[in-house]
């Protein structure tokens, strides 16, 4: 019997020495998992701003772009180089910029050593222009799209869309801003000036390993990748010395994976002027602007002579549960770029009380609702197959679709060709930051949104544009579909088969 005891107590010991083990290597792992590079960044680089690209407008009066994907090497710290890819250099690219009305032609040179695309993110275009997985440029090849630009002026961007791939293309720095501009807004009194008062502000994360990327996912980010640094246009610690009143960022999010909730310390007040597709109806004046990957918004934030402001990413407390806050970044901050007044500042005129009227449908002439169930399997179940077209709409027709994410992490849902509006988040009016014209919507667990889309055409019922999350790997893992346009009682197509005829 007391040997039995002992046997007891022995057992009880290692069991007690064993959970205390398990339960100081949990909260080790726990206290470690969240990153934030608050006060710790010097702000020592300044902040680079992307070229806007050279253009010419030929003979018919298209206007044409050259682009070429390239690798390269990258010294985001001095003497360490770092290898890397860019449209027209070696990280990200130039910077498009064209009016509404305007014929456009791009001619893409791929000289890298496999094959990738270049989607129009935000674009509204032909189907066989949209540069999703079915228009691949071998690599040596050449694609010239060209379309015309029918939409109001707007932040676009520009980035791969390789089916399986599209995470490490982005992440290696093929990405680049496409601006939009039209007679409407080119009359209103906002900050215009290109890199002056008016910056693009493309914000990626990044981690180290010696001098290259790092690229393994941490454990437990079924989200994808997170880095433990920010970049803006490729610079990291960045700031930026500004000379006017009124400063227009235009934020975009183009991480593969992060969500960030952009900010100021001081809790300041900016004006919202316009998300994904173009100006709001009025400026919306917010405190913070949550944004997910592929979102965009403008934000014009006022300024005093001679201050230092720190653009800061915030904690988020509608990421999900504590779990996916903690290790899929919703616990982490970062300070992003500091913006540096002159001791004498250029007034800046008022924002206009009123800034666009919204061309986005408001969902009451729909001909039809659409379900889109979020989960990392696929969406509505099904893993995306590249020969099957899962959703066929009719040209010049709107319909409701209703995007729910119960799948127990954060996702979100990016549609290609349209600017759609959002009419319910959980069945209520959505908040400010929504209520412009989106393209890319951010979908937290336990999210219903509903959606007023217009399809507009061209009608090819070969050709699918896309529908998928944007957090690149649950892209990547298959988590997209595809939808045609058609005319009135159209068939859809063979997209596989188009696609090889097309490109062989």
């Amino acid at each position: 019997m007391s040997r039995l005891k002992r046997v007891l107590i022995v057992l009880g010991s290692v069991v007690t020495v064993v959970a205390l083990a398990v339960g100081g290597l949990f909260t080790w792992w726990w206290t470690g998992a969240d990153v934030s590079t608050v006060g710790k960044e010097p702000f020592g680089n300044a902040l680079s701003i992307p070229p806007l690209a050279k253009s010419y407008v030929d003979k018919d009066g298209t206007r044409v772009f050259d682009l070429r994907m390239q690798a390269g090497e990258t010294e985001f710290e001095k003497g360490r180089a770092t290898p890397t890819w860019g449209f027209n250099g070696s990280y990200l690219g130039p910077t498009l910029r064209a009016e509404r009305g305007e014929k456009v032609r791009v001619r893409i040179g791929n000289g890298l050593d496999e094959a990738s695309t270049v989607h129009w993110h935000g674009m509204h275009l032909p189907a066989r222009m949209d540069g999703g997985p079915h228009q691949m440029i071998a690599p040596g090849a050449t694609w010239s799209p060209r379309w015309t630009v029918d939409q109001p002026a707007a932040t676009l961007w520009y980035h791969p869309h390789p089916h399986g791939a599209t995470e490490q293309h982005v992440r290696r720095g093929l990405a680049g801003m496409f601006l939009l501009d039209d007679e409407k807004s080119e009359r209103l009194d906002l900050p215009e000036r290109y890199g002056v008062d008016d910056l693009p502000v493309i914000v990626q994360d990044v981690r180290f390993d010696g001098a290259r990327f790092a690229e393994g996912h941490g454990t437990m980010q079924d989200v994808g990748f997170l880095g433990d640094r920010t970049m803006v246009n490729g610079t990291l610690s960045p700031y930026r010395e500004v000379r006017d009143e009124l400063i227009r960022l235009r934020l975009l999010n183009a991480s593969t994976a992060r969500t960030y909730d952009f900010g100021f310390p001081d809790g300041r007040a900016f004006s919202l002027i316009a998300t994904d597709g173009g100006l709001l109806e009025r400026p919306a004046a917010m405190d913070r602007v949550q944004l997910s990957p592929g979102e965009r918004a403008e934000i014009v934030v006022r300024l005093r002579a001679g201050e230092r402001v720190v653009l800061r990413s915030f904690p988020q407390d509608n990421y999900g549960d504590a779990w996916q806050r903690r290790f899929a970044g919703g616990d982490d901050s970062f300070d992003v770029l500091e913006l540096r007044a002159a001791e004498r500042l250029r007034p800046s005129p008022e924002l206009p009380s009123v800034l666009a009227e919204s061309e986005t449908p408001d969902g009451k002439d729909a001909v039809r609702g659409r379900h889109f169930d979020l989960k990392r399997s696929g969406i509505n179940g099904r893993a995306m197959e590249m020969s099957r077209v899962d959703e066929t709409v009719t040209r010049g027709t709107t319909e409701v679709w209703t995007v729910r994410n119960g799948n127990g992490m954060p996702h979100n849902f990016h549609v290609h060709d349209v600017q759609f509006r959002v009419m319910e988040v959980n069945g209520a009016a959505p908040p400010p930051g929504l209520r412009g014209p989106k393209d890319t919507v951010f979908l937290p667990n336990g999210t219903t949104m509903k959606l007023a889309l217009r399809f507009d055409g061209p009608a090819d019922p070969d050709t699918p544009y896309m529908y998928h999350c944007h957090l690149l790997f649950h892209e990547d893992q298959a988590m997209m579909g595809q939808f045609v346009v058609v005319e009135k009682g159209q068939r859809p197509g063979a997209p596989s088969d188009h696609a090889r005829r097309e490109h062989h």
